[in-house]
Formats: C-alpha cells, structure tokens, sequence
C-alpha cells in the first residue's frame, strides 16, 4: 500500500451507536444524542500481522479484548459531524498504523574518535592533577 493510496473501512466492520452527550448545551444535550459510538471490528479490516500489531499499540485502550477499536465523537453538537470526526479519527489512526517505522542502523565509532577522546581525558586529568597542593621540600 502506498502512502497516497487511502485505506478503506468496509462498512460490515463498523456499527455505529448514538449516545447522549455531556456537558453545555441547555436542553439540546438532554433531549438528543448527538454524540456518537464508533466500533470497528480490526478482523473484519484483513490487516497484515505486522499492521495488527502497531494498530494496537497506537489504539492503546480504544481497543477492546474483543478486537474492537471503540471511538467516541462528541466534539460538535450534530450526529453527522460527530460521525464524520469518528469516521476521520478511525482512518488517520489505521493510516499511521500502516507507516512502518525506519529501522535503525548501528553505527561503530571509529578508531580516531576513540583516540581523541582517550587524549582528552589524559589531558583533563593533568589539569586536575596540577591543582593538588603545591609541596615545598
């Protein structure tokens, strides 16, 4: 998959369960539910092991021991907007999921830089060697 090629949520994956939301809002809150639920079955998406495993790291614990991602949206006071948010969060959080992390290539110091750091420590140690109490014979 390439990184210009969105991926796509089938819609069997998904169920989507409208809830009452919280906090202001005056009678508009008690009465509707804006707020929406999102589930997103991760074995009905077909994803690679590797995939799998970094979505469940990033969803942390969004994912449930059943292999759902559960996404609550309730930022905006219509069902349509909180849907689209849940339905944007889900997409960028499997889109990173996809993003393999470059590995790290060992690097060695090379023998010169050993040197100069053996030198520097020689040469900081005659410094603090040469502060100790001057001794008069």
């Amino acid at each position: 998959m390439t990184s210009s090629e969105p991926f796509s949520i089938p819609d069997d994956a998904l169920e989507e369960k409208f809830i009452a939301s919280t906090g202001p809002g005056g009678q508009n809150v008690n009465k509707v539910a804006t707020a929406v639920q999102l589930r997103c079955d991760v074995f009905k998406l077909g994803l690679s092991p590797p995939v799998y495993a970094r979505l469940k790291e990033l969803a942390g614990s969004r994912m449930t021991l059943d292999g759902e991602i559960v996404i609550t949206a309730r930022s905006y006071r219509t069902q349509d907007a909180n849907r689209e948010d849940a339905r944007a969060r889900l997409a960028e959080l499997i889109a990173k999921a996809h993003i393999r992390k470059a590995k790290r290539v060992k690097t060695k110091v090379s023998k010169a830089a050993k040197a100069r750091r053996v030198d520097a420590k020689k040469g900081r140690g005659a410094v603090k060697a040469g502060r100790g109490k001057v001794q008069l014979d």
